[in-house]
């Protein structure tokens, strides 16, 4: 396959997709990490796709039916304001000596960074969490078990049981939001949730407001098993009053302005 022929490869890719990674595009194309990544930085000079943490995107375009999941990193300076807002409210819930689940996802890993240095049990399935917090605290830290989802950053094996840890609450976060429930791509993620959500008593989702316009294949909790959502402000009463018609407790997060 010659480069005009990779190019108008990546863009079809992209218009179906949205974002790719470099090992993504490499198995597509049949090319090596080097020659790809010399297609994506001509490309991204031509204004025709952008650079983005972990891969590329198409340079504006509608959004697909469906929305892939972008990787961990590419996730982690994405509205950052407003997943710090969300991850200080959501430390306001937690009490020295409780015991939560927090799963994967940037907003629930900014949120347990919080509590590095209190007296909280924490379990996780999360890999860059768990890191995190070794490095980072003394806080008491179950790790769950299973192999490595590379891209989500999370720890799971369907033949592998759920960790004897029964928690308060537990922290989730979604890829995307809808009257059916939290909505993820991803299934190694759907069945960790499954999994992990039958060890507490509430569920605690951390969303920003961009979370209710992606639309994922997969539901990865219903709505009435969820206790509390914190989001910010951009929330419309629309998604905010199918969140309460469905009892849950919805807290808007203040996000600082940029002089502030």
């Amino acid at each position: 396959m010659n480069e005009p022929e990779r190019w108008k490869k990546i863009v079809e890719i992209l218009n179906k997709r949205q974002f790719a990674t470099v090992k993504d595009l490499t198995e597509i194309l049949d090319s090596s990490p080097a020659t790809v990544r010399r297609d994506i930085a001509k490309l991204h000079e031509t204004g025709r796709v952008r650079k983005v943490f972990g891969g590329i995107a198409l340079a504006g375009g509608a959004a697909p039916e469906h929305t892939p999941a972008k990787p961990f990193e590419a996730n982690r300076l994405i509205h950052i304001d407003k997943k710090e807002a969300i991850a200080a409210e959501a430390e306001k819930l937690c009490q020295d000596g409780d015991s939560i689940i927090v799963l994967g996802g940037t907003s629930c890993f900014l949120f347990a960074r919080r509590l590095a240095g209190r007296g909280i049990k924490i379990c996780t399935n999360s890999m860059p969490l768990a890191a995190c917090l070794f490095e980072q605290s003394a806080c008491h830290l179950t790790v769950v078990g299973g192999e490595l989802h590379r891209e989500p950053g999370i720890l799971y094996s369907p033949d592998t049981p759920a960790p004897g840890f029964y928690a308060s609450r537990l922290f989730i976060g979604a890829q995307g939001i809808n009257g059916s429930g939290l909505l993820e791509s991803h299934p190694g993620v759907v069945r960790a949730v499954n999994a992990l959500q039958e060890q507490a008593d509430e569920v605690v989702v951390l969303a920003d407001s961009s979370k209710f316009a992606i639309k994922a294949r997969h539901i990865s909790l219903p709505l009435s098993r969820i206790s509390t959502l914190i989001t910010d402000a951009g929330i419309t009463d629309e998604d905010a009053d199918m969140l309460r018609g469905a009892g849950i407790d919805v807290v808007i997060a203040p996000t600082p302005a940029p002089d502030e």
